[in-house]
């Protein structure tokens, strides 16, 4: 039995990039971590250590920094630049996968060149991929943390031996949403904005009777808001809110105190798509399975 060379990639990885735009009166910044992943013909590298088709990670990390100095925009369009860039630098280059994570900071009023960075490590997400010339981008979101103090139950769960959780009529439900959604047409794509404003609606208002609930309803809620929207994936981390016992120091808790258990946390993933959506393109953009 013959060994062979399986699917493989490289690129850089976590590449820190601030960029300010000083041209008006208030300073715009912009902080990105980007990461680049490439694929195409690279078996002598692994089998004999030639190096003749590999593009240094290091010439991929400038390559991010220079095209950063003509201004990013959205960083779909950011990563759609970079990655035509690199899947046509070189003939053995077949597809080039560049992902964004954009860190909101916000102004310091009245000053316009001091900031402060925005929510619990909330961060705007991109991926993009360009194979054989096609383009297919993924948007997304991690870190929305999003909590409400009613409107959540969980009962009617089977019990066993060894089932110690009770149910209940009303509790807190806090998660930290991780999402990417993939357009129809990349460049045709739905307001960022929009998108995420549709989860926390939807969270804030549905009736929950499980966080798999919420999780359908949200999706659902972006696919019939956006038409351009084909199909989102969700990740959603239940961060446990647990009445506090208070009867060792003889005060009563009705639904006031409460600790956090950070783990173990049940972690509720999907994907919510339109029947006959148009495939999601190379394996490899669609990794890992949900966000």
């Amino acid at each position: 039995m013959g060994i062979v060379l399986g699917p493989n990639q490289y690129g850089k990885a976590e590449i820190r990039v601030v960029a300010v735009d000083r041209t008006g009166p208030r300073h715009e910044l912009r902080d990105l971590t980007v990461s680049t992943a490439l694929r195409g013909d690279f078996a002598a590298a692994h089998q004999a250590g030639d190096n003749a088709h590999v593009l240094a990670t290091d010439t991929q990390k400038n390559t991010v920094f220079a095209f950063a100095r003509d201004g990013v925009g959205e960083i779909e369009d950011f990563g759609l630049r970079l990655a035509r860039h690199l899947a046509g630098a070189y003939p053995w280059i077949t597809a080039a996968r560049v992902e964004v994570a954009e860190h909101p900071w916000q102004q310091v009023e009245p000053h316009g060149h001091a900031f402060a960075r925005s929510g619990e490590g909330e961060a705007r997400t991109a991926v993009v991929t360009v194979d054989s010339g096609r383009r297919y981008v993924l948007s997304g979101l991690s870190g929305l943390v999003l909590l409400k103090t009613t409107g959540s139950s969980f009962a009617g769960f089977p019990r066993d031996r060894f089932t110690t959780l009770a149910e209940t009529d009303d509790r807190i439900l806090a998660t930290a949403v991780t999402a990417r959604w993939r357009h129809a047409d990349p460049a045709d794509r739905a307001p960022h904005s929009a998108v995420r404003a549709a989860l926390i609606e939807t969270f804030a208002t549905l009736d929950s009777k499980a966080l798999q609930q919420t999780l359908y309803a949200m999706g659902e809620a972006v696919l019939r808001r956006h038409p351009g929207v084909v199909e989102i994936r969700l990740s959603l981390p239940n961060r446990h809110h647990v009445q506090q016992d208070l009867t060792p120091f003889g005060r009563d808790n009705l639904k006031v105190v409460y600790h956090v258990d950070d783990r173990p946390y049940g972690l509720i993933e999907g994907t919510v798509t339109r029947d006959g959506a148009p495939p999601a393109g190379p394996a490899w953009e669609a990794t890992p399975a949900f966000c």
